[in-house]
């Protein structure tokens, strides 16, 4: 997948130097070295990976569901045989710890499992008489070309929420994956070359704005997957709709976290942790605001003020580290910016995690938990997804009041409860406006087989990632209406 340390990108079923000019470094954001040059694909080259597709396309859904799922059983061997470099590669591109790191690869891997379902779940549906002689049935349908624009955070996790469905529905498809972590989807192409897909059935081209730009534009791709920020889900989405795409388009988070009086002190303050500052926070299912409810507030805040400050922070693949470094020395600063105007608007900076450097990694962009004590409801901050292991304080009276502050907010990822009341579970699980709900959960990240749900300013579409809603993505419906009159054969 590489020559002279340059990614390369993998079209038609043959791995090709980019023409495009521009390129940028790979950097481990712990120590800062350069792991590879990705290159910046053009529109062209985007092209011809659409084309690929387009050409393989009619050979590849007319075959059976089967067969087409062989592919993706000889695949998850192949990925659990190549499961701790793959594991490796995300920890050293990404930044995030390696149990993070194989945490995420056992998710991919799930998927892979689920979609080999297809047979079963893309079964149509049948009436028989709708009326005298005539019966009407609905099948589904492969859509075409499908093209996914995957995030820096989930290298290898997220393209699998989307392409092993798009696949074994009977698409074909060009997955662009981040700029900023290309390496780990590269090593996963290698196992979807040795699996034997027909050539062009998978695409892989490696760019940045003007690679996804043109994935939007091209006129062979019918559907586009996304996940990123906000406002770049929210463009996506507008972009793909005025060219007549189907579009799913996985937006940003401010995922709250409501602690009651009645919750286990203990195993909430454990969860909260994990969700707040895994993956550096840099997961759109982190805790972004724990909101403590009457009495929880004073036992709850000490707790995690101190969870937080014990937290092993440095190379997420030496052993005993419990977080890794966030992405960039831009992501660090940025940051680092928000926990300043946390504090500028009211909040008491109960961890901060601001100026931190670690032993033998000085260049690394680190951050450490830092807990946001009395942060203002209605605080740019307390609005803000700031991408970073920052938690922010807040406190009510009544759940009421909790349930209300949840649904304040203009996002709608996930919202979580502790308690051990089963009333007050059901009442937030009812009310609360959040695609995922954690009940005793801090990160209530969906099975394979369930859709990655997402509400408000999260999520752009109408189906989301995983599970049948994939499969209802990348598929279109046909309704037949059929007669045979017993005398049919008489007329000929």
């Amino acid at each position: 997948m590489t020559k002279d340390g340059e990614l390369k990108n993998y079209i038609g079923g043959e791995w090709r130097m980019a023409e495009a000019v521009e390129r940028l470094p790979v950097v481990d954001p712990a120590t800062q070295e350069t792991l590879a040059m990705v290159p910046l694909s053009n529109g062209a080259e985007v092209g011809q990976a659409a084309e690929a597709a387009r050409r393989v396309f009619p050979g590849w859904r007319a075959m059976p569901a089967t067969e087409r799922i062989q592919y993706l059983f000889k695949l998850k061997p192949l990925l659990e045989g190549r499961f701790e470099e793959l594991a490796r590669a995300i920890t050293m591109e990404c930044g995030k710890t390696l149990d993070e790191a194989r945490g995420e690869m056992r998710r991919a891997i799930e998927n892979v499992e689920v979609a080999c379902g297809i047979p079963l779940m893309m079964q149509g549906e049948f009436s028989e008489d709708i009326a005298p002689g005539i019966d009407e049935f609905m099948i589904r349908q492969p859509l075409g070309v499908c093209a996914v624009i995957a995030p820096f955070n989930f290298p290898g996790m997220i393209p699998f929420w989307f392409f092993p469905y798009a696949l074994a529905c009977g698409n074909t498809c060009v997955i662009k994956p981040s700029e900023r972590t290309p390496i780990t989807m590269g090593l996963v192409f290698e196992l979807l070359h040795e699996v034997g897909l027909p050539p062009g059935v998978v695409n892989l081209v490696h760019g940045a704005r003007e690679a996804a730009e043109a994935l939007l534009d091209h006129p062979d791709i019918r559907a586009i997957s996304f996940v990123g920020s906000t406002p770049v889900a929210r463009h996506v989405y507008a972009r793909a709709a005025a060219n007549g795409k189907r579009a799913q388009a996985q937006g940003g988070a401010k995922n709250p976290l409501v602690v009651l009086p009645d919750a286990d002190l203990e195993m909430t303050t454990r969860i909260a942790a994990d969700s707040a500052f895994g993956c550096a926070g840099q997961r759109c299912l982190a805790a972004s605001l724990a909101i403590t409810v009457g009495e929880a507030r004073d036992l709850f805040s000490e707790a995690i003020a101190d969870a937080a400050a014990s937290r092993a922070v440095g190379y997420g693949l030496d052993e005993g580290v419990q977080m890794g470094a966030v992405i960039n020395h831009a992501s660090r600063a940025r940051v680092e910016s928000l926990i300043a105007e946390g504090v500028k608007e009211g909040a008491s900076a109960l961890v901060d995690g601001r100026g931190t450097v670690i032993a033998g990694y000085e260049a690394g962009s680190f951050v450490r938990p830092t807990i946001l004590q009395g942060l203002p409801p209605g605080s740019a901050v307390a609005r803000t997804e700031i991408f970073g292991p920052v938690l922010g304080l807040m406190h009510v009276d009544t759940i009421e009041e909790a349930i209300a502050l949840v649904n304040s907010g203009e996002y709608g990822n996930m919202a979580c409860l502790f308690t051990s009341s089963g009333a007050a579970a059901r009442q937030f699980r009812s009310q609360a406006e959040a695609g995922n709900i954690g009940i005793n959960i801090g990160v209530a990240a969906p099975m394979a087989f369930f859709p990655f749900s997402g509400w408000k300013e999260s999520f752009f579409g109408m189906l989301h990632g995983q599970g049948r809603h994939a499969v209802e993505f990348f598929t279109q419906t046909k309704v037949v209406v059929e007669r045979w009159p017993d005398d049919w054969s008489r007329r000929f």
